[in-house]
C-alpha cells in the first residue's frame, strides 16, 4: 500500500489526502460491520443454489465417459494406476492370533531417523529400479512413468518402491545408497524388492531392524503396506515416531 517495506503501517501514513492532510491505514481499514454490510449486499443464498445446482451433472465430456455399473468398482487388471490390491485376500472374520516369526532373516538393517518417506517415497521412479522395469514391462515410457505418489493406486509399483529412497543406506549392503541389500545366507547382492521376492519364495519370513525414530515425517500409509507386502513381519527399532 505505501511502496516500500520501510514504511510502518501502524505509525505511518500511507499518503495524503486531497487537503494535504496524512491519511493513515487505521483510516482507511473497514470495520468488522463494514464487512459484514458488504458481504451481505454481494452475496445471497440463490448464488450457491444456481451454481451447485447442477454440480454433479458435470460437462458433456464427463456424462459421456463409458461407466460400469454394479455395487463394487470394476477393476482393470491392465492399470499400471489403480489395481485390486491383496490386503483382504484370506481375511477372516475373526482376526489370527499372533504367532511367533522362526527362522526369519533381516532384510534392511537401518540407522536412526528413518522417515516414512526413506519406507515409501513419493519421488520419481527410476527407469533401472523394480517400479521402472515393472513399467517398461507393462508398456509405460518413460516420459510417463510419473511418480510413486502419483501411483500409489497400484500396489506393484509400491511394494516395488518399498525402502527405494535413493538416500537409504542399509548396513547389510556397505557402500550402497538405495533400495540395496544382500540375500542370506549366500550374500548375493540385489535389490531389497528382488531379495524380498526370492525368501518369499523360500518361505522365509522377514524383520527390519532399525535405530531411533523409525517412521518419522509425514504420515503414509504405504510407509506401513509396503514392507508387509515384502513379507517383513516385524520392525525392531529403538524408538518409532
Amino acid at each position: 500500500l505505501a511502496g516500500s517495506m520501510d514504511v510502518d503501517l501502524t505509525a505511518d501514513p500511507l499518503g495524503t489526502d486531497t487537503s494535504g492532510a496524512p491519511v493513515y491505514l487505521r483510516d482507511i481499514w473497514p470495520s468488522a460491520q463494514d464487512v459484514v454490510d458488504t458481504v451481505r449486499q454481494a452475496l445471497s443464498s440463490e448464488m450457491f443454489r444456481s451454481r451447485y445446482a447442477s454440480v454433479f451433472d458435470g460437462d458433456e465430456r464427463w456424462q459421456a465417459l463409458d461407466v460400469g455399473t454394479g455395487a463394487t468398482f470394476p477393476w482393470d487388471e491392465h492399470s499400471t494406476y489403480v489395481l485390486d490390491p491383496p490386503f483382504f485376500d484370506g481375511l477372516t472374520p475373526e482376526p489370527q492370533a499372533p504367532a511367533d516369526i522362526t527362522g526369519a532373516r533381516v532384510l534392511a538393517l537401518l540407522g536412526d531417523s528413518v522417515t516414512t518417506d526413506h519406507i515409501s517415497p513419493a519421488g520419481s521412479i527410476r527407469t533401472n529400479s523394480p517400479a521402472g522395469q515393472y513399467l517398461t514391462d507393462h508398456g509405460v515410457g518413460v516420459e510417463e512413468f510419473n511418480s510413486y505418489g502419483a501411483r500409489r493406486g497400484n500396489h506393484e509399483v509400491m511394494m516395488r518402491g518399498t525402502f527405494a529412497n535413493v538416500r537409504l543406506r542399509n548396513l547389510l549392503a556397505p557402500g550402497t545408497e538405495g533400495g540395496v541389500t544382500r540375500h542370506l545366507p549366500d550374500g548375493e547382492q540385489m535389490t531389497i524388492f528382488d531379495a524380498a521376492t526370492r525368501y518369499m519364495a523360500e518361505g522365509v519370513p522377514l524383520v527390519v531392524l532399525a535405530g531411533k525414530e523409525y517412521g518419522s515425517g509425514s504420515s503414509r500409509d504405504w510407509a506401513a503396506k509396503g514392507p508387509a507386502l515384502l513379507g517383513v513381519r516385524a520392525v525392531i527399532a529403538q524408538s518409532f515416531e
